[in-house]
């Protein structure tokens, strides 16, 4: 788990220093699959059918706001209809405009909702999305999965009778219309679908709200059956086919992708919770903290020594050490001689202790006075002659 977590703080680390160029980056990356995914779909227009063009718009995108990426996305969508047929782009259109109000409306900053929705969809992982966003966004936020929703199957709706809209006259306007609404309005797997997935984001937020331990694992857990339990009440009320293999595995899925979503974004230690009672002048207020797991990453510092310096160094240490030494044995040679002439001095000797006392001054350097010059002349004849040197 230390090294999930440090891994964890390492990922955060490297977004934070490089957030400026990986967002671009996954916008444009996001708005390419989108497009070409729109292009592959339909491709009625052989115009907008074109890399050259598709690039051209996700660069766009990737310097503009995430909204943009819905509005190009609809663009594209509404000029395959219309290269189809006028009466599926105006379909198209009037549909797109509803959602734009009741999108704007509710939810304008679920703008990556409409458009991962249609997205997973297509990529056969649907069921992450109403857990995915019960945990992360509010319960709003189930306006803009509905019209991920619609968007999913008036793209299915387009694609399944391109075959009969192109073999109605002009003159069959109204039949086009029709076709395309009741296609609509009278599917019951998009019904029981959008219903699911309305219901599953409302009861994810509404858990992972509590206060209970380990609160999102229950919320995404209960999400995943009350997704399956629609799904299938709806399938038995009006027989749409939904396979029960592929909605447990996606299911399965989707609690896998909502587990690595909640390490990065509520990851806490439920053993070290506390409840905390404190209060005002007005209210009593009942507190439970439960503390993020976090770990102190491992830093490594490299110090660059440089040789030259470091060998300078040591001649200077090695200098000042003998410097060092020689003071210290100068010290205890003077030590030494100053307690000879001590003993000398309180001693007696040869000549008596005043004569030693007297050659104890002069080499010292003082001058001293015994008796007469007789004497001191008797005295330097002593001090010259060098087998009396044992005197010291």
């Amino acid at each position: 788990m230390t090294e999930l977590l440090e891994m964890r703080e390492k990922i955060k680390l490297i977004y934070g220093r490089l957030e400026f160029f990986i967002l671009p980056l996954a916008k444009f990356l996001l708005a390419f699959i989108v497009l070409l995914t729109l292009n592959s779909r339909l491709g009625y227009m052989g115009q907008i059918d074109n890399i050259a063009l598709v690039l051209i718009a996700a660069l766009m995108c990737s310097f503009l706001p995430t909204g943009c990426i819905v509005a190009f996305g609809a663009a594209f969508s509404v000029l395959h209809m219309y290269a189809l047929s006028l009466e599926a782009a105006l379909v198209g259109l009037c549909v797109y405009l509803v959602m734009f109000l009741l999108f704007f409306r509710f939810s304008p900053k679920d703008s990556l909702v409409v458009v991962l929705t249609p997205l997973l969809f297509y990529l056969h992982l649907p069921y992450v999305v109403p857990i995915a966003v019960g945990l992360l966004c509010g319960p709003a936020s189930m306006v803009s999965v509905g019209c991920g929703v619609i968007v999913h199957y008036l793209l299915n709706a387009v694609a399944d009778h391109s075959a009969a809209l192109n073999m109605m006259e002009d003159e069959d306007a109204i039949q086009k219309i029709r076709l395309l609404i009741d296609s609509l309005v009278k599917n019951r797997e998009m019904v029981v679908v959008t219903a699911a997935f309305v219901i599953t984001v409302l009861v994810v937020y509404l858990i992972r709200r509590l206060s209970v331990d380990h609160a999102w694992t229950i919320a995404m857990v209960a999400g995943a059956m009350i997704n399956i339990m629609v799904l299938l009440i709806g399938d038995l009320i009006y027989d749409i086919n939904i396979s029960v293999l592929s909605t447990l595995l996606g299911s399965l899925v989707a609690v896998a992708v909502a587990k690595v979503i909640e390490f990065f974004r509520f990851c806490v230690d439920y053993n070290r919770s506390e409840k905390v009672q404190f209060e005002d002048d007005e209210y009593y207020y009942y507190v439970k903290a439960v503390p993020k797991m976090t770990v102190a990453m491992s830093t490594k510092t490299v110090k660059k020594i440089n040789v030259r310096h470091a060998r300078g160094a040591a001649q200077g240490r090695g200098t000042e050490t003998g410097r060092q030494r020689a003071g210290a044995q100068s010290r205890r040679a003077g030590a030494d001689r100053r307690v000879t002439t001590e003993r000398t001095v309180s001693g007696r000797g040869r000549y008596g202790g005043r004569r030693d006392a007297a050659y104890g001054d002069r080499r010292a350097g003082r001058s001293v006075t015994i008796g007469s010059a007789s004497q001191d002349d008797a005295f330097e004849d002593i001090f010259e002659d060098p087998d009396d040197q044992d005197l010291i």
